[in-house]
C-alpha cells in the first residue's frame, strides 16, 4: 500500500469542498466549526489532509489547547475517512499519535461520527407499548472493528465524552407520505394540532438573532441548562447562516414568534442542534411542526440523515434526557450509539495524573455555569 502524504490546509473553500466528499463528513470538522472553537474557546484548529496516491482519503481537522504547561489535541467528530478500510484507519491514527507525542500532549482525543450500534439496548426502559420500541441492539460490524483497533493500540474509552455518544436518526430517503406514516400516531396528531392552531414555520436570517437569542435564554431558565453570553451565539449561529451551513426556522401564531430551531447541514446530514420556545401557547405544539418542517425542508436539499442530536446514555427514566428522549422518538427514527470518545497517551503516567486532576479543573469551570446541550 502507497505510504500516506500529509498537508496543512490554510483555504477554506479547498478544506469543505474536499471534506463533504469524505465518508463520516461532519459540521463539527468543517472550516467554520474550527474557526468558532477558536474564538470563543481557544482551540486552535490544524487542519490534516491525507493523500494516497495523490487521491483524498482522510481529514482531520485537530483542535490543539494549552493549559498551564500542557498540549492537549482534539479531533471533534473526526477524523473523517472510510473506517471499512482497517489499514487506512490505522495508518492515520499512526499520524495522530506522532503529532501527538510531537507536541507532548497529555491526550489525544478523537471521536469519529462511526455507528458501534442502533437499537435500544437490551437493558433499556420501552417508550411506550408499541413494538418498534422493544430493545434492537444490533452492533454495527464497522465500528466494532475500529473499536477493536484502538483498543489493540491501547487506547482508552475517554472519561469525558464531550458531544452526545448516542442519537435519533431518521433517514429520510422515503417519501413525506411514508415519514409522517412512519410516526406516532401521538406525534402526527400533535403536528395536525399546531397547524389547526394556525402556528406558521417561516425561516429565519441574521435579522433574526435577537429573537433567536431571546427565545433560547427564556428556555435556558425554564430548562435549568447553560446560557452563554449573546456574543456566543452571533459567533456560533451568524457565521454558519452566512456560510450556507445553518438555516432557523421560527414558528409563529398571528405574527408572534413562539418557537424555533437551528439546523446545522454539511455532507449528506442535517443536524437539529438548537431548539427553543416561549413560555406561551406551548399548547399549540409548535415544537411538534418545528421537527416536521425541518425533517421536510432537509430533505428537499437533498440531505439523507436528519440527527437529532442527542439521546441518553442510559435508557432509563432517570437519565436527564429522558424526557427530550421521548419527544424525539416520537418520530420514529433510530436510535444510534456512536464508537463515543476515545483517548491516546503518549505518557501514560502523566496522562493518568492529569486525569484525577482534569476532573476538578472541569468542575471548577462548571461550577461558573450550568449544564449546557449545544456541541
Amino acid at each position: 500500500m502507497t505510504d500516506l502524504t500529509i498537508d496543512i490546509i490554510t483555504d477554506r473553500a479547498i478544506w469543505n469542498d474536499a471534506l463533504r466528499q469524505l465518508p463520516y463528513a461532519h459540521i463539527l470538522q468543517t472550516w467554520e466549526w474550527g474557526d468558532f472553537k477558536h474564538v470563543t474557546t481557544g482551540w486552535r484548529p490544524i487542519r490534516l489532509m491525507y493523500k494516497r496516491d495523490d487521491q483524498i482519503v482522510a481529514m482531520a481537522s485537530v483542535g490543539l489547547r494549552r493549559i498551564g504547561p500542557l498540549n492537549m489535541l482534539y479531533v471533534s467528530k473526526g477524523p473523517a475517512l472510510a473506517y471499512q478500510d482497517a489499514e487506512l484507519a490505522s495508518d492515520v491514527l499512526d499520524h495522530l499519535q506522532r503529532a501527538a507525542r510531537h507536541n507532548r500532549a497529555v491526550w489525544l482525543k478523537i471521536d469519529p461520527d462511526v455507528i458501534a450500534a442502533t437499537g435500544v439496548p437490551s437493558t433499556a426502559v420501552a417508550v411506550d407499548d408499541t413494538a418498534v420500541n422493544q430493545p434492537d441492539d444490533t452492533p454495527d460490524p464497522v465500528g466494532q472493528g475500529f473499536m477493536r483497533l484502538l483498543r489493540d493500540r491501547h487506547w482508552r474509552f475517554s472519561n469525558d465524552q464531550v458531544q452526545f455518544r448516542n442519537t435519533i436518526t431518521i433517514d429520510l430517503t422515503p417519501t413525506e407520505d411514508q415519514l409522517l406514516a412512519g410516526m406516532s400516531q401521538s406525534t402526527r396528531r400533535k403536528i395536525r394540532i399546531a397547524e389547526r392552531e394556525g402556528v406558521t414555520v417561516r425561516t429565519g436570517t441574521v435579522e433574526d438573532l435577537p429573537l433567536l437569542y431571546n427565545l433560547y435564554r427564556v428556555t435556558g431558565e425554564r430548562d435549568n441548562f447553560l446560557i452563554r453570553p449573546p456574543s456566543y451565539y452571533e459567533q456560533a449561529w451568524r457565521v454558519f447562516i452566512e456560510a450556507g451551513l445553518a438555516r432557523p426556522l421560527i414558528a409563529e401564531v398571528d405574527g408572534q414568534a413562539i418557537a424555533q430551531v437551528i439546523l446545522f447541514h454539511f455532507g449528506k446530514k442535517c443536524w437539529y442542534f438548537y431548539g427553543a420556545s416561549s413560555d406561551e401557547q406551548r399548547d399549540k405544539m409548535p415544537n411538534y411542526l418545528l421537527q416536521w418542517e425541518a425533517m421536510r425542508w432537509a430533505k428537499r436539499q437533498g440531505y439523507t440523515v436528519y440527527d437529532m442530536w442527542g439521546a441518553p446514555n442510559a435508557f432509563t427514566e432517570d437519565d436527564p434526557l429522558w424526557g427530550v428522549y421521548n419527544f424525539k422518538r416520537g418520530f420514529r427514527g433510530t436510535v444510534t450509539r456512536h464508537v463515543g470518545a476515545w483517548d491516546y497517551a503518549p505518557y501514560p503516567f502523566l496522562y493518568n495524573g492529569f486525569e484525577e486532576l482534569y476532573p476538578r479543573f472541569l468542575n471548577w469551570m462548571r461550577g461558573r455555569r450550568k449544564k449546557d446541550s449545544s456541541p
